[in-house]
């Protein structure tokens, strides 16, 4: 069925995270007709997070499935339509872009704001899953305070690893550092400031093997060298997992530019290179991924796909 047969929304956002709805929410009060498509449950990565408490405005901090359940409700209060479905592709090539989904069919729009966000990348260990939450975190700045003169593990070797460690260096009694190399991947300039945090213990040559519970807590780790094979029982009270994360692009196949880490390129005024289409939150190239960040991002796209609307 032809573009000129279906409804045709002034704005489409695809995922419904904080930059998902706060494009929403600029958007709809704006007075165009705009939906969200998202595949699970909004809120994305927030919701897995229990206290949010960087977010200005909520000295006691907010529970993050609250914080999601509220914007989506104040997009919706201006006439935002939530879909549920999974988007599986787009056409971004016409002038009316076209949005496949899984079960609903085509969704037409004159532009698209993508907010699909980014997922940890996982170990892969048995439990992993399981302790989410309990023990097993993919995001310092979001857990670390519950760990406060406490022992943790951070994985990783790369800038957000280093990032980590040295920020929970400032708020546990001790953190060792894991990496399956001998040397850092981080730019030099994390080098100085980790070497000289006394709290921290370099755990080279080293992955992770299993990640031992007590009363369904975490309790320990076992780390095995990668060169020797042994294996070294530690005791601890989290495990935060910093090896990167996967940008959720696939459905895009090959339609936007995307930088080296599969980020669409999309600079502080959210606009990609296909006129129209622009990227907000986790998904785009940008120095720091936050919720914050990511609502900044929302309402910058809202203004500049009002500005290509109203051309």
């Amino acid at each position: 069925m032809g573009a000129d047969m279906e409804h045709i929304y002034d704005v489409a956002i695809i995922g419904g995270g904080p930059a998902g709805y706060t494009a929403a929410l600029y958007s709809s009060r704006a007075g165009f007709d705009t939906v969200i498509l998202e595949k699970m449950s909004v809120g994305g990565q927030m919701t897995l997070t229990d206290v949010i408490d960087n977010y200005p405005g909520f000295p006691q901090g907010i529970d993050g499935f609250v914080l999601s359940s509220d914007m989506q409700k104040g997009a919706e209060r201006f006439g935002t339509k939530t879909m549920y479905d999974e988007v599986v592709s787009v056409d971004l090539k016409s002038e009316i872009k076209e949005i496949k989904t899984a079960f609903s069919g085509s969704v037409f729009s004159k532009t698209i704001i993508i907010a699909t966000g980014a997922n940890p990348r996982e170990l892969g260990l048995e439990n992993e899953q399981e302790l989410l939450g309990r023990g097993v975190h993919y995001c310092a700045h979001c857990d670390g305070r519950f760990y406060k003169d406490k022992v943790v593990v951070v994985v990783g070797g790369g800038n957000s690893a280093v990032s980590d460690a040295l920020y929970l260096s400032h708020l546990c009694k001790k953190v060792y550092l894991v990496h399956r190399r001998d040397v850092l991947r981080a730019t030099k300039i994390y080098h100085d400031p980790i070497m000289k945090a006394d709290n921290i213990e370099f755990c080279y040559n080293s992955v992770l093997g299993r990640i031992d519970t007590d009363n369904d807590k975490v309790s320990s780790v076992t780390m095995i060298d990668t060169k020797t094979s042994i294996k070294r029982e530690v005791e601890c009270d989290a495990v935060f997992i910093s090896i990167g994360r996967k940008p959720v692009t696939e459905f895009l196949s090959g339609q936007l530019e995307l930088d080296s880490g599969g980020y669409i390129v999309a600079d502080e005024s959210t606009k990609t290179n296909v006129d129209g289409v622009f990227a907000v939150g986790d998904v785009r190239t940008k120095v720091l991924r936050q919720v914050v960040t990511a609502v900044s991002d929302g309402a910058v796209a809202a203004h500049y796909a009002e500005e290509y609307l109203s051309r």
